[in-house]
């Protein structure tokens, strides 16, 4: 019999298809993203509760159908009292993510589907944490900054109550659709870091809330959703247009990453970084300050060029790019891009642990358990002898 082939993949699983799904395709090669059938670029025109039901019911709703699921995110926005007194409780420089986090399990507590394992069940805690994502966040703004948390607005819809709890404003109808559709475009990304994370705690079996709290953990990490603030703190560091092919072209020679730029996947431009950089324009001309849209674009075409002119390639963009602009100009805090990524993912994230628990059986086994190759050669071929600790030498 031939012995059997053993192959180790240190390649962080890039390349490596490990199971079905019906929610996402992103083909990289050529900047397509597609949430179940439709093209982003189709999908940047309806609003995040419509994306969010066809991500959870595999359909675009009618009319009556988006009525229902909007009544129903409202009816659930609040947030008990008792995680609102938590929060009162962190240090206020905590980190935003961390405290999301945190948040997560607490929420758990209070769901009254928390034991009933169900693809209905599932359904409802995916609205409320969809619902209530928003709330937390801003709440726990308000609470760091010394104020009241606003309570969410049943007239408003879900991006604009946000950004309404956020400041204590209802925001113009220009902000409110740069949000809506900022949502849209982060809502959904196939199998990326954190929606990995939520699918295989999910593959155990573990509730809605154990896996969420999985995802919004490795979204938190700068190579995944920390990116859009390192850009934004890279603006905010040169200041000026003037000072930018001096900085790029010392990032590339120093052969550092410009957060923003390049992409696990995307071989081309990342088709929502068009979308967003087109808003971000908008905002800040709107605002009267389009400087840090435009820094942005002078580093993209100046990375891209040298790119070109060193290495034959492109660089593509990615929307963290240009979100990071558009996130200063709503008046959104730096630390609190990440957050905003959160609340617009977790949709996705529910969506692929109702796939990962109720619809993936026949697609791969019940459990992920991948195998790793043990390299530890600390004692030769052998194993190292114990010596009893009385006997070991010091150091």
């Amino acid at each position: 019999m031939e012995e059997e082939c053993k192959i180790t993949l240190n390649t962080g699983l890039r390349g490596v298809t490990i199971a079905n799904t019906r929610i996402c395709e992103v083909d990289g090669k050529n900047g397509r993203l597609v949430y179940r059938g439709y093209m982003i670029q189709d999908l940047a025109n309806a609003s995040y509760e419509e994306v969010a039901y066809l991500l959870l019911y595999e359909h675009l709703p009618a009319a009556e159908a988006l009525k229902g699921f909007r009544a129903q995110l409202a009816a659930e926005r609040g947030i008990p009292p008792e995680l609102i007194a938590a929060l009162k409780t962190r240090p206020p420089k905590a980190l935003p993510m961390d405290v999301l986090q945190a948040a997560v399990p607490m929420l758990a507590h209070h769901d009254p589907d928390i034991a009933e394992h169900s693809r209905e069940a599932a359904l409802r805690m995916a609205h409320r944490l969809i619902a209530k994502f928003p709330t937390v966040v801003a709440a726990w703004h308000r609470i760091r900054s010394g104020k009241d948390p606003v309570a969410p607005s049943p007239e408003l819809g879900h991006a604009a109550n946000f950004l309404y709890m956020l400041n204590g404003r209802t925001p113009d109808e220009t902000a409110t659709r740069a949000i809506d559709t900022a949502l849209v475009l982060h809502a959904e990304h196939a199998f990326n870091a954190s929606t990995f994370a939520a699918r295989e705690v999910a593959s155990t079996q573990a509730h809605m809330y154990a896996a969420v709290a999985a995802g919004v953990g490795s979204l938190s990490g700068a190579l995944h959703g920390g990116a859009n603030a390192k850009v934004m703190q890279m603006l905010l560091k040169l200041g000026s247009a003037d000072k930018v092919a001096d900085f790029v072209n010392a990032e590339l020679d120093a052969g550092r990453k410009i957060f923003g730029l390049g992409h696990a996947v995307y071989d081309v431009d990342d088709p929502r970084a068009h979308i967003i950089a087109s808003m971000s324009k908008a905002l800040g001309e709107g605002v009267g300050n389009p400087r840090w849209y435009e820094m942005s674009t002078l580093i993209e075409q100046t990375a891209k060029e040298i790119f070109r002119t060193r290495k034959n390639a492109d660089i593509p963009v990615n929307v963290d790019f240009y979100s990071a602009s558009l996130y200063y100009y709503l008046g959104i805090p730096v630390d609190l891009f990440t957050p905003v990524f959160a609340i617009a993912r977790v949709a996705g994230w529910a969506a692929h642990i109702i796939e990962e628990q109720f619809a993936g059986a026949a697609a791969k086994p019940v459990l992920y358990r991948p195998e790793s190759d043990y390299i530890g050669d600390y004692c030769g071929p052998d194993v190292c002898e114990f010596v009893p600790l009385e006997k070991r030498k010091k150091g």
